[in-house]
Order: C-alpha cells, then structure tokens, then sequence
C-alpha cells in the first residue's frame, strides 16, 4: 500500500534540482550579477543588485530556469532616473533582452537556458515604505531566508508541486491562484506540508493568518496572509475562492488516498468533434459562442477583461430574459482566438413579456407607471393583478442569438480592449453542431467545460 511518506518521498526527489542543476544556476546567476554591477559603476549611480525569488531562496523546482535579479536605486532617485538607469542596465546586463512593463519598465532575456528578469526598484528601508509595489520583494527574500531551512525547503518544493498539480499555482489573473510567497509563508506557518494539509482540509474560510501580528487591517477575502513586512498588505489577495476549496478539495483526496498522480497528473485528451456535439446535444440546452480575435495584450489585462465581458453579456442576456445556464472563456493554446461561451437554458421567448409596476398605494410610482402605459396601444393593460398595476408588452429581443449578433451587446459592461476586438469583427455560432467545431480552436477548453473536474 502506498503511504503519504512514500508520496511525498517521490515527489520531493522529483521536484528537487540536482547539484549540477543548482551549481549551473549559481553560475550564471554570478556572472549576472557581475555584469549588473559593472553597469552600475559605468554609470556612476548609487544602486546594488540582489537576487530574489524562489532561486534566491532554495525553493525553486527542479526543471525552473527563472532567475529574478534586483536592481536597488536609492530612494530619493526620480522615477524617471530609475526607468532610465534601470534599462539601461537591464540592456547591459541582457544584450539580447526586450522591455517589458509591469509597474514600471523592466528587461526581459535568457542567458544559458535560464529566463532573466533585471527589475529596478527603490532600496527603501522597509516594506511599508515602498514606492513601487517591487519595493517590498527584496524584503520577502530577508524575511523567509531567516526561517526557511533546508527541511522546509523541501516542504516548499512538495507544496508548489502539488498546488500546479491540481491548478492553483500561480498569482496571474489567469490562475488567480497561490504565489510562490503564499505557498512559502503557509508552510512556513504551519512546520511543514503534511500539518498544512492537515490544517487545510478544515479552514472555514475566511481564515486569518497574521504572522507578525500585526492585527491593524482587515481584509475581506476568502484567506488572508497578512504580509509579515507590509502590515497592510494580504499576500492572499489574488486568491481566488474557488482556488481556496480547491486546495481543500485535494488535501482531503491526498491525506485519504495518497497518490503521485495528483502532484503529476497526466495530460487530458481533447474529446474528438462528434463527442463534443453529442454531448452539447444531449443537454438539450441551446450554446452560443461569440469567436473574436484575442486583443494584443499581455494575459494579465486580457483575462479580467475577458471575465468583465462575459459578466457584462451574461448580464445583458438574464435582462431580456434569457436564461444562462453556464458560461466559459476560452483562449487558444496560441493566444491568437478568444472565445466567450454561453449555454442557455432559454434561447427563444414569446413576443410580450409582463412587467410589474409599483402597489396601487404608493400613489407617485402607481400614477407615474399608469400614465406611462395608459395610452400604449402595443401593450395590453395596465390592469390589476394583486394590488400592482400589470402591463404586458412587446419583447424588445425573443431571439438570443439575433440579441448576440446585434449592436445591443455594445450596450453591456465589456474589457475595454475586448469591446475594441469585438467592434471590428466576430463570429457567432449557434448550436451545438457549430460550437463542435470550435474543438480544432479550443478543444481543451470544451473538454474541461463539459467534462469539469473540481
């Protein structure tokens, strides 16, 4: 019988980088560092370089090749100054690097295998006294190098393995999972993986933790992990509820049954065309899905403006009527196709929808909403049913897919690039016959929407 021990054992041999992968990263990471500040002096700026992250703190995977170096600026620097030295640097340091913005400007490159990030920030004296919100990193790499040693490490490791198992790692707005800090601050919390898990399975969320007891803000989210170097941050933030039950959710599978393949789950096959049309068919539900060009921007502004804009049309089909039984975004493996998929329980309405107005007793409303419909011809009322005044009136839309396919979607809160891609062209397809053909797009997508797995 495989034990949790024998689970974790695997794993944790897995997962660790071997002497050589730890030595050619020190290497380079050196070498790095030796160029950053020879840039530094031939710039005569005051600043120093550090290493963060997971590879700075004998967390990372074996198999990561993320090599995440700090460039310090003295705090009274204009931030102007900081973007200028700072890629200035970054280029020395990454001669074949590309610019890209997060806060601010940084560099972006590969050096012998390993993806280098060169990132300004201000060297501030704490983390409450922070410019940019990467002010506080260096501060995260003090806080856990003092209580992270190397039986945690491992514990670490285990932990961030089994979070990408089950598709909660991660603090883009795509996942809005756990981040490697969370991940590191939990076990940290808690000694060890096996009593986190085993604390795990019982959170009642919201569940605290303040490590510094701190105790001076309060934060409405599912879990909160005040930050022990920011008082008033919660390193949870991006987590998203439905991440936090599904940590739950696995920790209760893995105490009971411990089992490799949920720190290392085998790829899923896409269900072939005729599969997804049978399925789609048999539900006897009607799906719609608006296909458009994915908009040309980096996945942490394309995901909640694509959330924004399912929400929106969602919103704008339930108003006039239609009954949304689910919905999905879906995004091509190469980022070039977006899809918003929505199934309705009602697709086709009746010409005249009732509408109610106010109690014949609140005389301002009653007589405002009588006057209003008294000398509509197209409506039938108003008349009484109950104590309210009742009209029945044309339906503005009985068609969801002629709403869809309509101007009228414009009028609903949409991503504001979303809304630009969708201006120039999309298309609408209808039924389940049309949607299953979208398998060659968005295959993995259908499969996980009609096949779903907590």
């Amino acid at each position: 019988m495989t034990t949790l021990d024998d689970v974790l054992r695997t794993v944790d041999e897995r997962v660790t980088p071997t002497a050589d992968e730890r030595q050619r990263l020190s290497t380079t990471a050196a070498r790095l560092t030796d160029r950053a500040e020879a840039a530094i002096d031939d710039r005569a700026v005051d600043a120093d370089v550090l290493q963060v992250g997971s590879t700075a703190r004998g967390t990372w995977l074996a198999g990561d090749r993320d090599i995440d170096l700090f460039v310090r600026f003295r705090p009274d620097l204009p931030r102007e100054d900081l973007e200028t030295h700072g890629l200035a640097i970054g280029h020395e340091v990454l001669p074949e690097g590309h610019q890209e913005y997060a806060e601010h400007p940084y560099v972006k490159g590969t050096v012998d295998g390993f993806d280098v990030d060169c990132v300004p920030c201000y060297r501030v004296d704490s983390a409450t006294d922070i410019r940019s919100a990467v002010d506080r990193t260096p501060f995260h790499t003090r806080y856990l190098d003092a209580r992270i040693d190397d039986d945690l490490a491992a514990d670490v490791r285990v932990f961030k393995r089994f979070l990408k198992g089950i598709g909660a790692y991660g603090s883009d707005l795509k996942t809005r999972g756990f981040s490697g800090y969370l991940s590191e601050l939990l076990v940290v919390e808690y000694g060890g993986i096996v009593p986190l898990l085993e604390a795990a399975v019982d959170w009642s969320p919201p569940v605290v933790f303040d490590p510094e007891d701190h105790g001076t803000t309060t934060f409405d989210d599912p879990l909160v992990v005040i930050d022990p170097t920011d008082p008033d941050r919660n390193v949870a933030a991006v987590c998203a509820a439905e991440n936090v039950a599904r940590l739950q959710h696995y920790a209760r599978r893995l105490l009971a049954t411990p089992d490799l393949a949920l720190f290392f789950p085998p790829d899923r096959e896409p269900l072939p065309a005729a599969e997804i049309r049978d399925r789609l068919a048999s539900r006897e539900t009607t799906p719609l899905a608006i296909v458009f060009e994915t908009p040309d921007i980096v996945d942490d502004q394309l995901y909640p403006q694509l959330d924004k804009s399912l929400a929106g049309i969602e919103s704008g089909l339930s108003t006039h009527g239609f009954d949304v039984f689910r919905s999905a975004v879906m995004v091509d493996p190469a980022g070039e196709t977006a899809v918003l998929l929505f199934e309705l329980s009602t697709a086709e309405l009746p010409a005249v929808e009732r509408h109610e107005g106010p109690p014949v007793s609140v005389r301002d409303h009653a007589t405002g909403f009588f006057e209003a419909y008294v000398d509509d011809d197209s409506c039938v009322g108003p008349f009484l049913d109950d104590d309210r005044y009742v009209v029945e009136r044309p339906r503005e839309w009985t068609d969801a897919a002629a709403y869809l396919d309509s101007e009228a979607i414009f009028e609903v809160g949409l991503g504001v690039r979303v809304e630009d891609s969708l201006a120039a062209d999309y298309d609408l397809l209808v039924g389940s016959e049309a949607v299953a053909e979208l398998v060659d797009t968005v295959g993995a997508g259908l499969t996980d929407y009609l096949d779903p797995r907590p």
